[in-house]
């Protein structure tokens, strides 16, 4: 009882720490937030960055005047970037450097010849295909599809379809194209899936719905329900999924976010073709484990992924609307760093919208600061991702080194103790991975560890063993002849007395 008020108590602590932006461990950097990360217990714990701030972009920087409220940004194949000007109606493309703009969208050509405008844009996407600009055109109710030079050639408008409920408005949020050319919307009023239309512009029905959150409320509703007639069913007010508010796609798989606080299945998923989510069995929370403690509020903020991204080597970038900060996780979902965080200064955030990455940088959208953080690799950083990327790709041996380099640099960082306790164990070291997973309490490589160490000890002192065993055998022989023979003396003993006893008595 004591152990667990203990760690209640902590993790209660962490959470006020977390939420006040604890000054004694702040990061050497110069950032406006201390860079932590979590242990074997989820406590946070104070740890090396994975990035630093470099730089914050403005219009004005570009040349261009100020940013409205921008809600997106994409960068292409070429590593080209277009940022979303949701409140002057355009989207500016910029180079990798992010020092020129290349060209500013605010006027498209339609196929008759005649010209069409943006009206609060809120999404944009390009094809590495196709090379054609998908966007969001939020309050023209269109999807609008066009080639690099702003010639348009096809809209995507509100379905007609019985699937697709009339009374509903079509308003894009967000959206993306598959290699087969068919089409992703998120809506903002629809919470039945992301809107799927094919290469021809019909909609197909909607793709990868959230699950209803099966809460004590709902549990008890539901069986309340079972014992209700239909007439007052259809009287109760239904039980719906929050929507998807995001999503990025890589490969075959489109990965979509939640940004509810209230909702903690389906935050981030990640779909295959039937739309199944592979992250269905995960037993993971995005973003912070310990929930954000707000004292101008007197309550506590939970996590809210607002926009996803998926980086080159397969890394998933979460970013929290809540404290304005992006956590990072590798492919297996496991936690790599915490970026950023609600501040004035540089590196932090008013009011996050999107999220990109390019190579080994993360580039955040300010809707409320109108500009984009430019985040680069720190050095730890860098040697964390090469230990990763060797180890999830099976190079365990090789990935031992930089994670013992991770260790030299952060004694706290939690994925070191398991990479290394994993390249022990596959090299046969089952000792020292006994030693590194017991550190984590890694129940299940400690275990394989054990079995490999026992095996290893049976083998190597095979004949001692063999030797021991036929001396304990001849031993328990031994004694069971002595034992034997004890008892027949004693029979023999015993009979005698008893002659001894009739004669006695004949007499």
């Amino acid at each position: 009882m004591k152990k667990r008020k203990k760690k209640l108590l902590s993790l209660v602590l962490s959470g006020v720490l977390l939420g006040g932006a604890v000054s004694s461990l702040t990061a050497s950097a110069g950032e406006p937030y201390d860079s932590y990360n979590y242990d074997e217990w989820l406590e946070a714990v104070p740890s090396q960055s994975g990035y630093i701030a470099d730089r914050s972009v403005s219009g004005y920087d570009l040349g261009i005047g100020a940013f409205d409220a921008p809600s997106d940004i994409f960068c292409d194949e070429d590593g080209i970037f277009y940022i979303v000007d949701t409140g002057n109606n355009r989207i500016a493309a910029v180079d990798t450097d992010f020092e020129n703009v290349i060209r500013v969208y605010d006027k498209f050509t339609m196929p008759d010849g005649s010209t069409t405008t943006l009206n609060e844009p809120k999404g944009v996407f390009i094809s590495a295909e196709n090379g054609n600009m998908y966007i969001a055109d939020n309050k023209n109710s269109r999807v609008l599809i066009s080639d690099k030079e702003g010639n348009v050639i096809s809209e995507i408008t509100k379905p007609t379809s019985d699937v697709y409920d009339q009374k509903r408005t079509f308003l894009p949020q967000k959206v993306l194209a598959d290699k087969a050319g068919n089409v992703y919307v998120v809506l903002g009023n629809i919470t039945t899936g992301a809107a799927m239309f094919n290469a021809q512009g019909e909609f197909t029905g909607f793709y990868g719905a959230n699950r209803v959150e099966a809460t004590a409320e709902i549990v008890g509703n539901y069986l309340k329900n079972l014992f209700t007639s239909e007439k007052k069913k259809s009287h109760k007010a239904r039980n719906v999924p929050t929507g998807i508010t995001s999503f990025d796609i890589e490969g075959d798989f489109i990965f979509t976010c939640t940004s509810s606080s209230t909702q903690t299945t389906d935050t981030v998923k990640k779909l295959n073709a039937a739309g199944k989510n592979i992250f269905a069995n995960y037993t993971i929370s995005y973003g912070d484990y310990t929930p954000m403690y707000d004292t101008s509020q007197n309550k506590v903020l939970k996590p809210a992924i607002c926009d996803i991204d998926i980086a080159e080597n397969g890394d998933i970038n979460c970013l929290d609307f809540t404290t304005g900060r992006v956590f990072q996780y590798d492919k297996e979902c496991n936690l790599l760093f915490i970026t950023g965080t609600i501040a004035r200064q540089l590196g932090g955030f008013d009011h996050v919208e999107a999220l990109e990455s390019y190579k080994e940088n993360l580039y955040v959208v300010d809707s409320s600061k109108d500009t984009v953080t430019i985040f680069v690799e720190t050095s730890f950083g860098k040697i964390v991702h090469e230990a990763v990327s060797l180890f999830n790709e099976g190079y365990y041996e090789e990935a031992l080194e930089p994670w013992n380099e991770v260790l030299r640099r952060d004694g706290n960082y939690y994925a070191a103790y398991y990479g290394i306790a994993s390249a022990l164990l596959r090299k046969g070291d089952y000792k020292g991975a006994m030693k590194y997973a017991k550190k984590i309490q890694a129940v299940g490589i400690y275990n394989k560890a054990f079995e490999g160490y026992r095996m290893e000890f049976l083998k190597s002192h095979f004949t001692l063993i063999i030797l021991i065993i036929a001396a304990f055998a001849a031993l328990l022989v031994f004694l069971s002849k002595q034992k034997k023979k004890r008892a027949l003396a004693e029979a023999a003993r015993l009979e005698e007395e008893k002659r001894k006893q009739e004669e006695k008595e004949e007499e």
